[in-house]
């Protein structure tokens, strides 16, 4: 088994949905991707930082399935990190209401000595810079630096981006950030730009409808599970990565035929994610949960047929 170590935002959300709203709820990636991970039993560390109001709870909640938080700076005198959206009846676009950086303004990412020979890191949607500082700070070469960025940066700190890209293994981004940072249409000439841009793998999430896994002239599609209702799509992506960074942590395989199975743990772990508000579906998600929604995923994508 492999050490991951998970570096992103450890936040408060309010939410608003077609079914109900919230009032600072639980959230950030680094929360979603470490949740998510924590299913499959990893050594695994949140390197994040959090204000004097966030609750001990929260941190008790992360540490209690054995999730390492002593990466978490606590500024006592500071306030947590906090974003606000409101979701529209299709699901898909969101605006967001409230964004208050607060102690994130100053995050300067410190990893525990004990994980600076992690074999899988999970970069969370920040700074290109701060992710990068990050991976300098790792001792031993990663068997897999994964990255997760959003158009934010694209529009703001480009040249920052292309600078950690070169130094990562995986990419996950959706399908809209893919056509942006590249300029293509097509996913599949936009894969092979963003290959020539550093990483060997590139995953592109599509929400709904499944994610796409490249690597050089190999592809792979996973569907998403048809769902009769989407609660809250807010941290459904991060725990796709959580997903997928933890099953490679706790297989130690990084080759592509693994990372197929990653995209399938990551996508079945997302379906759980929307189905309530925040954190709460996976605050209480139990193994065997998994394992039925596994096999559902196997029988809606498995068949037989006889080639003429």
């Amino acid at each position: 088994m492999s050490k991951l170590v998970i570096v992103g935002t450890v936040a408060f959300d309010a939410i608003e949905t077609p079914f109900g709203k919230t009032d600072k709820i639980l959230g950030g990636a680094a929360t979603f991707i470490g949740l998510a991970a924590s299913q499959f039993k990893v050594d695994s560390s949140i390197v994040s930082i959090v204000g004097g109001d966030f609750p001990q709870e929260y941190l008790d909640l992360l540490s209690d399935r054995n999730i390492d938080i002593t990466g978490v700076e606590i500024v006592k005198d500071g306030k947590t990190f906090f974003w606000s959206g409101l979701y529209h009846n299709d699901m898909n676009s969101r605006d967001t209401l409230v964004t208050e950086l607060n102690v994130l303004a100053d995050f300067e990412p410190v990893v525990p000595e004990a994980y600076r020979d992690a074999e899988i890191v999970m970069l969370g949607n920040l700074h290109p810079l701060t992710q990068l500082s990050v991976i300098e700070q790792m001792t031993t070469k990663p068997k897999a630096i994964i990255l997760d960025t959003m158009n934010f940066w694209m529009d703001n700190a480009l040249e920052d981006l292309h600078k950690v890209m070169k130094h990562i293994d995986v990419i996950t981004i959706n399908d809209e950030e893919a056509r942006q940072l590249t300029g293509e249409y097509s996913l599949v000439v936009a894969a092979r730009k963003i290959h020539e841009m550093g990483p060997q793998y590139v995953v592109i999430k599509k929400g709904e409808h499944g994610a796409l896994l490249f690597h050089k002239d190999n592809a792979f599609y996973a569907p998403a599970l048809p769902l009769e209702e989407v609660f809250d799509p807010t941290g459904a992506g991060d725990t796709f990565a959580g997903g997928f960074a933890g099953y490679l942590a706790r297989t130690g395989d990084t080759s592509f035929e693994n990372m197929k199975n990653a995209v399938i743990y990551g996508s079945t772990l997302a379906s759980f994610c929307v189905e309530k508000f925040g954190t709460q579906r996976m605050e209480t998600l139990k193994a065997d949960e998994v394992r039925k929604r596994l096999q559902q995923f196997k029988n809606l994508t498995q068949f037989e047929i006889k080639l003429t």
